[in-house]
């Protein structure tokens, strides 16, 4: 039996009126957005009896053409995206100090980013929750690792982590990860020789992507495409919690961007969702709970958008502290050609890396996590697509430019910064006339420092190897890893944040928001794990409430 809402035939574009987007009657928790935040928190509250209805912008894509899209990605002279983006839906703005490219890495749909991602998942440190107070930087989370430590084995058994939980740098675990680890690949292998030379510990990373099959989806059968596009379903994404809310009873509706939040007289509840349908019909969808779980983004800007007499500055926004504190996670990357095989893209996603150089000794630098790439420069399709030979002379010219590259990347932690920051940019509206996003964004020295280590670490790997370094990103032509953290910040002074440590705004008995936009820091893990976490938690507080 097909869900309500869940209908067939919703498309990437077009009208699409064969989906009821009609408020329900009866509502117990209304979650905007249906990626791996919102979605988490569906299943949950739906699987404890509760009525759950999630509102989504973006399209509900089908899995029978994910072939396709991987088929996108390789086929020569294909150049439609991926994943969709809808110009009017999707506009913004980027108006700080460096431009910053919102929509390279984004994806607005029922699974939202993990449509794309790398299935990544770590535990942040110890250090990370109480940043401040260790080395008087960014500022201190409202709990500690050990309060959120079971939330985290948790998030694991959900998204089927597969890792060999051999990190020495890691924060202690209650248990080993629930499936097996990758195998190192071969170019871990020389990594490792070189870093054991040099003193640098390497180990394995944990990936939401199934080492075996589970009931939820198939072992890893390498693709390699890993980002963007798992064709098999072995990589995890949210679908499958939306597939699981949807099986307890909640209703998962795409294609309805939130237009606004309204809140009660008294501004002390929120009382509907105001959502617009394709052909531009606002509903308002009651509930007693909402949550908002629409990225470190769109979080921001529909509280902004939300603003009334009691809130003049936005939704839940008494702090000021609404869009402000933008982070992201920064790139350093060193790579080259060495007079060995490689094997390079064999795997479509990493295996090996090094927190050696993860805790920060003082306030004059980041976190620095490195990854050995097993992606390093192109491969064989990559070579023959961009060769005007054929026959003889094209094998001989994959193998000229196949086989032996190698790469070193990092992730580097960006301070939370008051300055950088997401607001709205009344000369610009989307599709409904609303202000889009503008995102003003920034570097500082503490961040430079950070990259240009990261680099002297790299090289360093590569010099031993004795590579011929072909490139180098940091710190000055650094990118961002598309992690937008810290515009909804936690903490325990409302003057100062957002949401208490309970995921709860300040401002609204009601109102939860979920998601990365609550990291008071983003150290330089990938978040998603940490999201999977913060969401698990926040339904817990949910449940208790209703």
């Amino acid at each position: 039996m097909t869900p309500p809402g869940a209908g067939g035939g919703a498309t990437e574009t077009g009208p699409d009126t064969s989906v009821d987007r009609t408020p329900s009657d009866r509502t117990d928790v209304c979650i905007v957005g249906a990626g791996p935040a919102g979605a988490l928190v569906a299943a949950k509250l739906a699987a404890a009896g509760h009525d759950v209805v999630v509102l989504d912008a973006g399209p509900r894509f089908d899995p029978a053409e994910r072939e396709d899209r991987m088929e996108r990605l390789l086929r020569p002279g294909d150049d439609r995206p991926v994943w969709p983006v809808d110009p009017e839906r999707d506009a913004y703005s980027s108006t700080g100090e460096r431009e910053y490219p919102l929509n390279a890495a984004r994806v607005k749909g029922i699974g939202g980013t993990t449509l794309h991602w790398q299935g990544m998942v770590m535990r942040l440190h110890e250090q990370d929750f109480r940043l401040d107070s260790s080395v008087g930087a960014g500022a201190d989370w409202p709990f500690d690792y050990e309060h959120l430590r079971p939330y985290y084995a948790e998030a694991e058994r959900e998204l089927s982590v597969s890792g060999a939980s051999d990190n020495p740098f890691a924060p202690p675990r209650e248990q080993p990860h629930p499936l097996p680890p990758f195998p190192p690949s071969h170019s871990d292998a020389i990594f490792a020789e070189a870093c054991e030379s040099l003193g640098i510990a390497t180990h394995s990373v944990p990936n939401a992507r199934n080492s075996e099959s589970t009931a939820d989806a198939s072992a890893c059968v390498g693709y390699g495409t890993c980002k963007p596009v798992c064709p098999s379903g072995a990589k995890y994404d949210a679908t499958r919690h939306v597939r699981e809310a949807e099986a307890a009873g909640a209703r998962v509706i795409d294609r309805v961007p939130v237009q606004r939040l309204e809140h009660d007289a008294t501004g002390d509840r929120v009382t509907a969702a105001v959502y617009a349908t394709p052909d531009g019909t606002e509903h308002r969808q009651a509930a007693r709970e909402f949550v908002v779980a629409a990225g470190g983004v769109e979080t921001p800007r529909l509280l902004l958008l939300s603003k009334s007499e009691q809130y003049p500055d936005g939704l839940a926004n008494s702090s000021g502290a609404v869009g402000r504190y933008f982070m992201d996670h920064l790139f350093a990357g060193m790579g080259g050609l060495l007079d060995r095989r490689t094997r390079q893209k064999h795997v479509g996603f990493i295996t090996s890396e090094s927190h050696q150089f993860y805790d920060r000794e003082d306030d004059s630098r980041g976190a620095i996590k490195l990854e050995f790439l097993n992606y390093a420069g192109p491969a064989p399709t990559d070579v023959a697509l961009s060769a005007d030979e054929f026959g003889d002379a094209l094998l001989s010219k994959i193998r000229e430019s196949y086989g032996n590259h190698i790469a070193v990347s990092a992730l580097v932690e960006q301070f939370p910064r008051r300055e950088n920051r997401i607001r709205l940019d009344p000369s610009r509206t989307d599709g409904h006339g609303n202000p889009v996003p503008d995102v003003v964004w920034s570097l500082d020295d503490s961040t430079r420092r950070a990259l240009r280590r990261a680099n002297e670490i790299q090289r360093s790997i590569l010099d031993e190897l004795g590579a011929s370094v072909e490139w180098t990103v940091g710190p000055e032509n650094t990118g961002p890893a598309f992690h937008h953290m810290g515009t909804t910040r936690m903490g325990t002074d409302s003057d100062e944040s957002v949401v208490d440590a309970r995921l709860r705004s300040h401002d609204l008995q009601n109102l939860s928001l979920v998601g990365s936009s609550t990291f008071p820091t983003g150290g330089a893990m990938n978040p998603t794990l940490t999201i999977a976490a913060l969401s698990l938690k926040a339904a817990d507080h949910v449940d208790e409430r209703l």
